[in-house]
């Protein structure tokens, strides 16, 4: 699937905020100030300001907006919150070369929240999948221990793991060692049963012989 760079970018941000989210056995990563600062940081989000509390209460609003984009059972479903996302950031496309990058689209307005930045130029680059017709790549980690958000960009739709935890190396380990175990198990019961007619055998020939 080909996927525009600057589009590309948006998603990893997107699937990246999706994940900071409170788990069972993760703490929330965007709990504070200082956590939302890193993450601005981190995903380098450009024409960003001084952070309030404001702010970090619209990034999890908004990042609770993109988990029902992933969690929605049909595009028509997945374009009404998209188009919520959008609309309320009140989008203006607007081309940028900044910081050494290559041309392209910023969705965001001019002096814009960092969440509505992140809502627009978001909800843009999953709007770009919807209509694409590959909603379905917007998937949860199939790991029972695990439901990290990602994009399936593989060729044939087959990924069913993140990557951030080798989700799929462990499960794969695991079904090795199950398969190994009922071998084993297996192999140990053949060759009871062999020993049980040899032993029958023998048993039967000392009584012919008698």
């Amino acid at each position: 699937m080909q996927i525009p760079h600057d589009t590309r970018r948006a998603l990893d941000v997107v699937v990246a905020l999706v994940n900071t989210a409170a788990e069972p056995d993760q703490p929330d990563g965007l709990s504070d100030l200082g956590s939302l600062r890193g993450f601005v940081q981190e995903y380098a989000i450009s024409d960003v300001g001084d952070l309030g509390a404001r702010d970090l209460a619209g990034v999890r609003t908004v990042r609770s907006k993109f988990a029902q984009v992933f969690a929605a059972p049909n595009s028509r479903a997945a374009s009404t919150l998209i188009n919520e996302l959008v609309a309320t950031a009140g989008t203006t496309p607007q081309l940028t070369d900044h910081d050494g990058y290559d041309w392209h689209v910023h969705y965001f307005a001019p002096g814009a929240s960092v969440g509505d930045h992140l809502a627009a130029d978001g909800g843009m680059a999953l709007a770009f999948i919807v209509v694409s017709g590959e909603q379905e790549r917007l998937r949860r980690c199939e790991a029972p221990d695990c439901r990290r958000a990602f994009v399936d960009l593989s060729r044939n739709r087959s990924r069913r793991y993140c990557d951030s935890r080798t989700c799929g190396n462990r499960l794969h380990v695991a079904a090795y060692r199950a398969r190994r175990k009922e071998a084993d198990a297996h192999g140990s019961e053949h060759g009871s049963e062999q020993e049980e007619i040899v032993d029958g055998g023998e048993q039967q020939q000392g009584a012919d012989h008698r």
